[in-house]
């Protein structure tokens, strides 16, 4: 019997799933109105196991199924994931490279990125976590149309397990912008505020992704190897080098294979 969600559309099941990944980025985002402090070693391990909830959600999730869907087509079965998951990383790089946005507060000038801009370091800190949280969003929503073109649930599951997932991983996402908010003598609420508003995209995306795949089912695998593509841009460009840059290296890969593990996990246990 499919899943009584099945009867749910598509992009409502997608905004329902958006808006609890934002609601976790709120969560991870609180503890700076409890006065709490937060150690870069303790941030360097929360954005490692990020990366590697990404990256197993990216296979798992996202390109396992594009194999999966692409085998069942006209096309040759390699086709749809690589040209689908080219199509997400270069189109992250190339955002990447016309918004302007910087990875850390704690950095200076020359490490922003994109175009020149006079806009503050809060306002380019908050835009680059913006542009990371749209790949988990359109992830979501193409996950769950996939799903719910397949009536499938086993493929329901899966969009639960990447759902739980990405809200894992947004917990330090949240305390990444709030943090350092607070210490550029932000009050408690205001960081809050922000930290919690940069996930506010994923909703908006997760129903964009929806809708676009529910449109037609043959862009589908296409579709899903295009949002892994983008989600191993950010870890690559993003995460990574950012979790490895205070020199705790060490203890940020461990937390990145911890990260995929559980995200390993989740996904087979669920889907």
């Amino acid at each position: 019997m499919p899943l009584a969600v099945n009867h749910i559309a598509p992009a409502m099941l997608a905004l329902l799933a958006g808006l609890f990944t934002w609601g976790m980025t709120g969560v991870g985002a609180m503890p700076v109105l409890f006065g709490r402090s937060t150690s870069r070693r303790t941030l360097d391990v929360l954005l490692g196991f990020s990366a590697g909830i990404m990256l197993a959600a990216s296979y798992w999730s996202l390109l396992a199924p594009s194999l999966e869907l692409a085998a069942h087509g006209g096309t040759p079965v390699w086709i749809p994931p690589v040209v689908g998951f080219a199509t997400g990383s270069l189109g992250l790089w190339v955002l990447d490279k016309l918004i302007p946005h910087l990875h850390s507060m704690g950095r200076g000038a020359e490490y922003r990125e994109g175009p020149k801009t006079h806009l503050s370091r809060t306002t380019l800190l908050i835009l680059a976590i913006t542009l990371h949280n749209v790949p988990e969003g359109l992830a979501l929503g193409v996950a769950i149309g996939a799903a719910g073109a397949a009536a499938s649930t086993a493929q329901y599951g899966a969009a639960v397990a990447l759902t739980l997932g990405l809200g894992l991983q947004n917990l330090p996402e949240g305390l990444a912008v709030s943090a350092p908010l607070r210490r550029e003598g932000w009050t408690p609420l205001r960081s809050f505020w922000y930290g919690q508003l940069s996930g506010i995209v994923e909703p908006i995306a997760a129903v964009v992704g929806a809708l676009v795949v529910g449109g037609s089912t043959a862009i589908l695998p296409y579709a899903l190897a295009f949002a892994a593509g983008a989600m191993i841009f950010v870890v690559v460009e993003e995460l990574i080098p950012e979790c490895q840059r205070s020199g705790h290296s060490d203890l940020a890969v461990l937390a990145t294979l911890f990260g995929f593990t559980v995200m390993t996990a989740l996904d087979i246990g669920l889907g």
